[in-house]
């Protein structure tokens, strides 16, 4: 008997986390305001991390009270460190205790892919899921063999390869779902639409604030620039975070066009941001939803100049700030909320699987056996679970937070 509880990222995107057998998969939160928090009262014996971002890991030192063993891949071990060192100082309050962070490194094991571990009554191994550097699914094989996608990409982009989908046997599938019902754009023509954005608003005499994820984003965004021979700024962790990412050649596609976009770009101290002012420029800067960061400091100088643009690169969680421009033309900058005379555009370099990739991911999966479907970590999980039931003719179901299932 398997019993898994879901404890957040249902019908929603944000604070992932679910509990199988007492092995927790992701505990993050939600960058909404004020932010937002799986269900508490756990105790695990295992939290296994599917990837270093902070709605996947970003509250799991909270679960340090009974001493569990974290597993993540090397990668997701740096980043995830780096992210949760940085949320203590901007959310307020701290959401964990510098005592659980310290517990929480120590705890650590690091997982490559493809090499099992036992741990109680499972074998844990993980699979590249082509989302960031060390992204994981997990599968845990037991008496039911189950795997949980994680945040998960099939085709591969310029830092990336695409995601490993040569899985073992699996009776129960947990999937992703943010871009169900949604297309991707073609990366080439997205890439091409973009770089002519950047070089249109520097030739007007503006500035391009494209603000971008300090995981992942920020480095492939950096490498499409420097592919079309623009050298831009770089402002916030995005920096330190494509150092880490140097280290572990073996998870990104191409080393060498990773080092020579960072060589290819102009890091921007905290006290030398106006300098990046005086003339037309592109500057990419955290953070990727304009909740805090470096590109807050940019936008308040620049909102009123109808030559600048804002060029945002990924997913806006309702309630952000990047959401609130998007939909009203509206940002806040802390002090005071104001209307925005810079453009705003949008380019949808996700990380994520579209429509047609999750659909395919999900036959895949089943072939190998599952007949069992949940859909979680997205707004139209119910929908997507309806689709699986009616073209795939298996169980699927799109559960709830604090849903409780007994297999």
């Amino acid at each position: 008997m398997t019993t898994i509880k879901f404890l957040g990222g249902c019908r929603e995107v944000g604070r992932s986390a679910v509990m199988i057998d007492g092995i927790v998969l992701d505990y993050g939160v939600k960058p909404s305001d004020p932010p937002e928090f799986p269900l508490d009262g756990l105790s695990p014996r295992a939290v296994v991390i599917s990837h270093g971002h902070l709605d996947h890991v970003g509250v799991a030192p909270n679960l340090m009270y009974y001493d569990p063993d974290v597993i993540l891949t090397p990668p997701s071990h740096d980043l995830s460190m780096i992210l949760l060192k940085d949320s203590m100082n901007i959310m307020q309050p701290p959401p964990f205790t510098k005592r659980e962070l310290r517990q929480f490194e120590s705890n650590l094991r690091e997982l490559e892919y493809e090499d099992p571990i036992e741990f109680d009554n499972y074998e844990i191994e993980f699979f590249n899921a082509g989302h960031i550097p060390g992204s994981a699914s997990v599968h845990m094989r037991g008496d039911i063999d189950i795997l949980y996608s994680g945040d998960i990409k099939l085709e591969e982009t310029r830092l990336l390869e695409g995601a490993d989908t040569e899985y073992p046997h699996t009776d129960i599938l947990i999937v992703e779902s943010t871009y169900f019902g949604t297309e991707h754009p073609d990366r080439r023509e997205l890439e091409r639409a973009f770089v002519e954005s950047v070089v249109d608003t520097i030739d007007r005499g503006g500035h391009a604030i494209i603000p971008a994820f300090a995981v992942g984003r920020t480095q492939e965004v950096l490498m499409i620039l420097s592919k079309h021979g623009i050298t831009p700024y770089v402002d916030g962790m995005g920096k330190e975070v494509a150092r880490i990412i140097q280290k572990y050649p073996d998870f990104i596609k191409s080393p060498k066009e990773l080092k020579k976009a960072m060589k290819n770009s102009i890091p921007v101290e905290w006290k030398r941001r106006e300098i990046v002012l005086e003339e037309p420029s592109a500057v990419v800067t955290t953070a990727g939803m304009l909740n805090g960061g470096p590109a807050m400091f940019y936008i308040s100088k620049l909102y009123n100049d109808e030559k600048s643009k804002i060029i945002l690169t990924g997913y806006q969680v309702e309630g952000t700030n990047g959401d609130m421009a998007l939909k009203h033309g509206m940002i806040n900058l802390g002090t005071r909320t104001v209307k925005l005379k810079m453009g705003i555009e949008q380019y949808d370099f996700s990380a994520h699987a579209d429509d047609r990739q999750l659909k395919e991911y999900v036959r895949r999966v089943v072939k190998k056996g599952a007949d069992i479907v949940f859909t979680i970590h997205g707004e139209e999980t119910e929908a997507f679970a309806e689709w699986i039931r009616e073209n795939l003719g298996v169980d699927a179901y799109a559960p709830k937070n604090g849903d409780i299932y007994v297999i």
